[in-house]
């Protein structure tokens, strides 16, 4: 079938409303969106375009998508790292059992640095809690990366999981590997492994939501003033509600090794949200409490706010340092 432009128009507007996902993700999503759309009076295409966004078909929603990227693309320059191995290496074990066993609630953890060109001085980290279940994220941003902040900051994230949170699942930095963290996740009945030094891969499913969405939201901009971390807090507030009620993920069901590669198999489609809803991990009153929140968000007001506190964080770093980063 022949798709016309008033078809790719709308294809490109709900692309922009995702968040620029790939093809495979955006797919499942396009009713949703639409519906969201037509919510909010901000669906401007006739029966026919829904129709026909109704029957596309997922490779040429790919085709498409590839093309959008082809004529936006734009490329990150890469950052630094901070990540150091700990010599205390004896407080956590490594974990020794699949992530393809995992259950709700069992996390990883990571911290992304906010530094612009230079470590040097004090500046802001985002400490990444990703469930690899789910994929359900929680962000905080916090002003260095020590022990207590660091501990501070998974508390907060914590407090705001549809879940209980089982264990997490840090690398071997610092911040993570101490007796502090360690005795607060005793107290609060969580275990904690961690990855061996130098295999990021073990960590695969935060780092990878550390690009796609920490970087790819935020950048590489420096950000050390107290205020910005304020409303990068405000930002992150946002962002999950919109990533996990909103924005499709896809998790590997499995890796088999195919001579010298490897061929993954990916589960449908779907957002955190939904993966939450379907698990038996968790528990009815949870699921009741997240699908009330769940009816009550606008993507557009969510996607609104954000612009309007990111363009306040870039003018507090201009002011204070004449430039960004």
């Amino acid at each position: 079938m022949t798709y016309g432009r008033d078809v790719t128009e709308a294809l490109k507007e709900l692309w922009e409303l995702s968040g620029r996902v790939c093809g495979e993700l955006l797919y499942p999503m396009i009713g949703e969106y639409v519906l969201q759309c037509k919510k909010y009076d901000r669906w401007k295409y006739d029966s026919e375009i829904d129709m026909q966004l109704n029957m596309i078909s997922e490779s040429t929603v790919k085709r498409r998508v590839r093309e959008f990227y082809l004529k936006d693309d734009k490329s990150f320059r890469k950052g630094r790292s901070t990540t150091k191995p700990s010599s205390i290496k004896t407080i956590i074990p490594i974990r020794e059992q699949s992530w393809f066993e995992a259950t709700v609630g069992e996390g990883q953890i990571d911290t992304v640095v906010h530094c612009g060109d230079t470590l040097s001085g004090d500046m802001a980290y985002t400490l990444n809690y990703t469930d690899y279940k789910t994929y359900w994220i929680g962000l905080r941003a916090q002003m260095n990366k020590g022990q207590h902040a660091t501990v501070e900051s998974l508390l907060a994230i914590k407090e705001n999981l549809p879940f209980p949170v089982v264990s997490v699942h840090p690398d071997t930095g610092g911040e993570f590997i101490n007796w502090h963290m360690k005795a607060i996740c005793d107290s609060l009945d969580i275990s904690m492994t961690r990855s061996r030094p130098n295999h990021k891969n073990d960590n695969m499913c935060v780092e990878e939501r550390n690009g796609h969405v920490v970087r790819k939201k935020i950048g590489y901009i420096r950000v050390d003033c107290f205020e910005s971390v304020a409303l990068l807090n405000q930002y992150y507030d946002c962002l999950c509600l919109l990533f996990n009620h909103f924005i499709a993920v896809r998790r590997t069901k499995e890796k088999m090794r195919v001579g010298a590669r490897y061929k993954r198999v990916f589960e449908k489609p779907g957002t955190p949200y939904m993966m939450v809803m379907k698990s038996a991990d968790v528990s009815q009153d949870d699921k009741a409490s997240l699908q009330k929140i769940h009816e009550a968000l606008d993507i557009f007001s969510l996607k609104q706010e954000m612009e309007v506190l990111l363009r306040e964080i870039h003018a507090i770093q201009k002011k204070k340092r004449g430039k960004l980063f």
